[in-house]
Formats: structure tokens, C-alpha cells, sequence
């Protein structure tokens, strides 16, 4: 497994992590305990390190389940969570980010305690609070890594501007974004501002939440059910998008064939071919693609085909998030 490390931290992890969103909800009905454990387990046997999780995926229930999954197995790992955006306990419904010092602490003493662990390698603010001075809330977490119960703090989803005042504070270890061969506006100026300060670049949904993969080859089988928000909150895979997103994603099938990879396998490649800086956690239910996804390390790309992906990004149609969900992004 290739290891890269967490800006300045002295943090190393699994280059390809494992995000646990989808083990709790988002892409339908949770994983059964058993099965996920399964999952969570074979990951470290082959190499993973890296599991990202938050507070607010099934509202406790995923931190709950990889702290029943890595009891008496910490040192094994690097543990990621997130903390800031607020649910209605009775409907699971986003109420508002809070940022606030007073929940910086009170976020992290509930995590650690669904956890059952006495820290967390690397804490992030999951999304930014307007409300809250970014320097109070990174000062808050600033005293948490002095306290030893956070290891290194990360932003998720932060501006430039916003990642320059947060570091000037404290050092930031990672920022956490969505970053794929679709998802490439972070290139203007946040990206470049993490380079300039040493901070990592951690990609969440690399895959397009399943799009790079190939998986879906018509309109006619993008997700859907209510309990996939890919049918009611992303607009790449809404009717009028979609039939032309898959058509660039052929364009990926292509390079694959050519590289005796898969889809998934180029799009992780891409993601991590932009630097020693980046790492990648794509999720996944299941362990036949969790072995696909790692095999993304011997999956290796021309100056050609990274030319052809470079020309998709701005040819796809339809925003990461609805227009709700941009609202709460690169702030």
C-alpha cells in the first residue's frame, strides 16, 4: 500500500482510504452490522489506514460502528471525523452549522464516547460555520490537540481565504473536498493555497458517487429510491444531465480498456496522479469494489490520457449539489 502524509502533522496514511458514509446512510438502507465490520476489517488486512467518518452520518450511528469495528485495533489505523452540521434528532432533516467554540468540545466529547476511544487522529470542521469566526473555532480545536484528544485538525469544504486565516491559527493538516475527474473547481485557487501551505488535499467521492465507475450506462438505470439522495439532490444525475455525463464517461471506459484497467480504477489513478499531497477515500458497501478500488495502484496513466481526462471536467453538466447543498461548499 502507498502511504503519503497529512500536510505537516507527522500523520501518515493509506494513499486510497475508505470513506463510511454509505455504511449508515445516503446510498440507501445501512449495512447490517455483521456485514460492515466484514467490510471494515478486510480493509486493514489489505493495507487501508485511512476510514473517514462524521458525526452526522446516521446521526452517530456510523462513528458507533467503526468504534464497535476497531475496538483493541486503534493502532492499526488513522481515524477521521467531522463535526458542524446540525439534524433534527426526530427527522434527520440539516438544520444549520454550528462552529461554535462551546460545540468544537461538546462535538468532540460525543464522538469520542460513540468512538470508544480516547482520541481522534484527525478532526474536522465538516463544514464552515458564517456564523463563527473561523479563528475561534480553530482555536477551540487548537486546545483539543494541546489536550491530546484530537491529533490534527482539518477543514472540509473551507475557501482560500478561509483556509489561510484557519492556518494562520493553527496548522490545518488536511482539507477535505470533493475532487474527481467531473469535480475539479477547487483548481482556481483552494488547491493551490493547500500547496502553498502544506496542507493535504483529501478527495472525497472520487468516483462522482459512483458515476466513474461505469456503472450506470443509461438514464435509465441512475439511482433511485428515497433513500439514495443521488436521485433527489444531485443534479449530474438528473434526466438532461446524465444521458451526457455517461457519454464522457465512456470516454473513461476507453482509457481503461487501453490500460487493462476499469473505470474506477483510471478515475482513483487521476485523483492520485495530481500530487503526493492528495489522497483519496472512496466508499463503498462492498468488498469486490473496495479490492477494485485499491487496485487503482497499478493502474498507470500516459501524459495522453491524462490530457483526454483533463478536457472532461468541463463538459459535464450539472452541479455536485443541488443548489441548497453549493451553498455550504468552498465557504
Amino acid at each position: 500500500m502507498l502511504s503519503r502524509n497529512l500536510g505537516q502533522s507527522g500523520i501518515s496514511v493509506s494513499a486510497i482510504g475508505l470513506g463510511c458514509m454509505g455504511l449508515s446512510e445516503f446510498y440507501g438502507k445501512p449495512t447490517q452490522a455483521s456485514e460492515a465490520i466484514t467490510l471494515l476489517h478486510r480493509a486493514v488486512d489489505l493495507g487501508v489506514t485511512h476510514f473517514d467518518t462524521a458525526e452526522i452520518y446516521g446521526q452517530g450511528h456510523n462513528e458507533q460502528l467503526l468504534g464497535k469495528a476497531f475496538a483493541g485495533r486503534w493502532d492499526q489505523i488513522v481515524l477521521a471525523t467531522k463535526f458542524g452540521p446540525q439534524r433534527d434528532p426526530a427527522t434527520g432533516a440539516f438544520v444549520g452549522v454550528d462552529g461554535s467554540p462551546a460545540n468544537v468540545r461538546n462535538a468532540c466529547e460525543k464522538s469520542l464516547k460513540r468512538l470508544g476511544t480516547e482520541k481522534i487522529d484527525l478532526y474536522y470542521l465538516h463544514r464552515v460555520d458564517p456564523a463563527t469566526q473561523i479563528e475561534d473555532t480553530v482555536g477551540e480545536m487548537a486546545r483539543l490537540v494541546q489536550e491530546g484528544k484530537i491529533g490534527a485538525v482539518g477543514l472540509s469544504e473551507a475557501s482560500a481565504k478561509t483556509i489561510e486565516r484557519a492556518h494562520a491559527v493553527h496548522p490545518i493538516a488536511a482539507l477535505q473536498t470533493e475532487y474527481s475527474i467531473f469535480s475539479r473547481d477547487i483548481e482556481k485557487d483552494i488547491l493551490p493555497t493547500c500547496v502553498a501551505l502544506g496542507i493535504s488535499l483529501v478527495a472525497y467521492s472520487p468516483l462522482g458517487r459512483g458515476m466513474l465507475t461505469g456503472r450506470y450506462t443509461s438514464a435509465g438505470d441512475r439511482p433511485t429510491g428515497e433513500d439514495d439522495f443521488r436521485a433527489r439532490m444531485q443534479p449530474r444525475f438528473q434526466p438532461g444531465n446524465i444521458e451526457s455525463n455517461l457519454k464522457l464517461v465512456a470516454a473513461i471506459k476507453g482509457i481503461a480498456a487501453q490500460r487493462r484497467c476499469v473505470a474506477a480504477q483510471v478515475a482513483l489513478s487521476w485523483v492520485l496522479d495530481q500530487g503526493d499531497h492528495v489522497v483519496a477515500i472512496p466508499g463503498t458497501t462492498k468488498l469486490a469494489n473496495l479490492q477494485t478500488n485499491l487496485g487503482a495502484l497499478e493502474c498507470r496513466l500516459t501524459e495522453e490520457n491524462r490530457n483526454t481526462l483533463n478536457e472532461l471536467a468541463d463538459q459535464v453538466l450539472g452541479d455536485r449539489y443541488s443548489a441548497e447543498g453549493m451553498a455550504s461548499v468552498n465557504q
